[in-house]
Formats: structure tokens, sequence, C-alpha cells
């Protein structure tokens, strides 16, 4: 890494904050309420005494304080405790719960959130132009670092993903005919493997890891595509042909071969080539043949 001379970025970490559960604090807040009911209502009855209106206002500033440090934690749902802008802790128990109110709560969703991106245009190995988009399932582990160290989680991962599928995109070849590289169309468990590693180290700073991902979409530019389908069939037909001679010169082979082992006809090196010539039009031609039979002598 290159030092520019530029602070290094202050890595949050999550801790448990200190929060109570909010029931609780609710059945204390009841029990106030109850003993400002009580003031209130034997100085309205009976005596009126002083002090019992002072319990009245202490109960209603006490209880004034506990309403305003309740709040909801849904499941799979976390809040960060700050004090004046500083991080105090993540409170991850689900419920009511309670904090000083001086204390402010920012939620934050900790579940698992499926995006798929927008298709993008990319250079494969060769430098052919091709069309990519993936599905990613990613999900929060460290509040911290998700609310302090970046600016917009859900933007940072946007454009992670983008980035990482231009990186993939670009290492590996569209298509290999022959079968002997990796390949973005021919090896989608081992692309969606190195996409995976590639996104966990890119949002390892935002405090988020990938469960999932994978591509979508997956083709040649509109710019290039009939001409690389064009090339693909040109190679399948090279290829097919390939087989059918190896083929054909195998069979050959084997019925000169055993032709020679039984006996069944001595043929010199021009007849055999001209029985060479016949089988191998018979084999690889791609129309019925018309045989000719020979009713007078071999010579």
């Amino acid at each position: 890494m290159v030092d520019n001379g530029a602070p290094a970025l202050n890595r949050s970490r999550e801790t448990r904050a200190l929060t109570q559960s909010g029931y609780l604090m609710l059945l204390i807040w009841v029990a106030l309420l109850g003993v400002a009911a009580w003031a209130v209502i034997s100085n309205i009855n009976g005596t009126e005494v002083a002090w019992k209106w002072g319990v009245v206002v202490a109960s209603a500033i006490a209880g004034a304080i506990i309403l305003c440090g309740f709040y909801l934690i849904n499941p799979n749902e976390a809040a960060a405790i700050q004090l004046f802008g500083a991080y105090k802790g993540t409170d991850r128990e689900e419920g009511l719960r309670w904090v000083l109110p001086w204390l402010t709560r920012k939620k934050i969703a900790v579940r698992a959130n499926n995006v798929i991106s927008d298709k993008i245009k990319v250079n494969d190995l060769r430098g052919n132009p091709i069309e990519m988009a993936a599905q990613v399932v990613w999900r929060v582990t460290d509040t911290a670092q998700a609310l302090f160290d970046v600016d917009d989680y859900k933007e940072f991962v946007m454009a992670q993903i983008e980035a990482a599928v231009r990186s993939i995109g670009s290492r590996y070849p569209y298509d290999d005919i022959e079968h002997q590289e990796v390949t973005l169309r021919g090896n989608h468990d081992e692309v969606g493997v190195e996409l995976r590693k590639a996104l966990i180290e890119r949002l390892s700073v935002a405090g988020i890891t990938v469960d999932e991902c994978g591509l979508t979409h997956l083709a040649y530019a509109q710019e290039i595509a009939g001409a690389m389908l064009r090339r693909q069939q040109a190679e399948a037909v090279i290829s097919a042909r390939k087989k059918l001679v190896e083929g054909a010169v195998t069979m050959v082979e084997m019925a000169l071969n055993l032709l020679s082992e039984k006996g069944v006809v001595e043929l010199d090196d021009e007849r055999k080539a001209a029985m060479v010539s016949n089988l191998m039009v018979v084999l690889c031609g791609e129309r019925d043949t018309q045989p000719v039979v020979n009713a007078g002598s071999l010579y």
C-alpha cells in the first residue's frame, strides 16, 4: 500500500451497549404513576399536604424521563447507541428496551438482503465485450463499521458489487471451445466462489459479509453477438467434424486389420488406398451414399 500522507481510517468495532429491559422500566413507570395518583387523590379528598404535591411533580419528571428512554427492537435488528456523537455500543436484544433518554438510538437491520445488480458491459480476458449481472445475498455483521466507517453502506454495497463483477469478468474468458481454461460460461461454480471471495474482501471495511452470490446474466454485447454466434457455430462444426474423422479413421483401420488377419482378401497398396477412400466417403459424408456393385473381377 502506498503511503500518501493521508490519515488512516479509524476502524470502528461493534461492542455491547449497556441497556436495560424495557419491561422492568415499564413496571417502575407504572409504580410512579400509582404514587402520583395516590398523592393527588389524597390531597383532593383529604387534608392537603404540600409534600404530596412535591411527590406528584417528582413522579411526573421521573416518569417523563423513563418514557423518553423506551424503544423497540424487532427480530434481526440492532440499535447503535451514541452519546453526543460518540459510539457507546450496540443493542441486539429484541423486544422492548430502555436506555437513558440523552443517549440516541440509531437502528440498523442485520437481516439478509438480496440484490440483483444492473447489467454492465465488461471486456473479458480476450478483450471481447460482454454483458454481466450478479445476484448477491449480503448482511451486516458489524453494525459499528456499517454505520460509521462508510457514508452509506447500501450504496457502498452496490458500488463494490459492480467493481467486483468487472474484476472477475476481465479475469476469465467468456468461452473456450477446447475446454482447457476456466471460463465464465462453463465454470459458474468456480466463478461464483471467486466473486464471493472478492466481495467479502471489498465489503469487510463496512462490516458486511456475503452469504451467496452468482451470475444471473452473461452474454456477448450486442455489437458482436452475431459474429460470436457464427464463430461458435463454426467451432462447433469443426469440433464435430474432427470427432467424425477420428472415428472414421479408427473404423477404416479396424476393417483393414480384420481383413488382413482373417485372410479374406489380399490387397495391394493401390487397392487399400481405394478402399480407404471409399470408406471415408461413406463414413464422413453428410448424405446417404449409393453403393456400386462390381460383378466382375476385383482387378
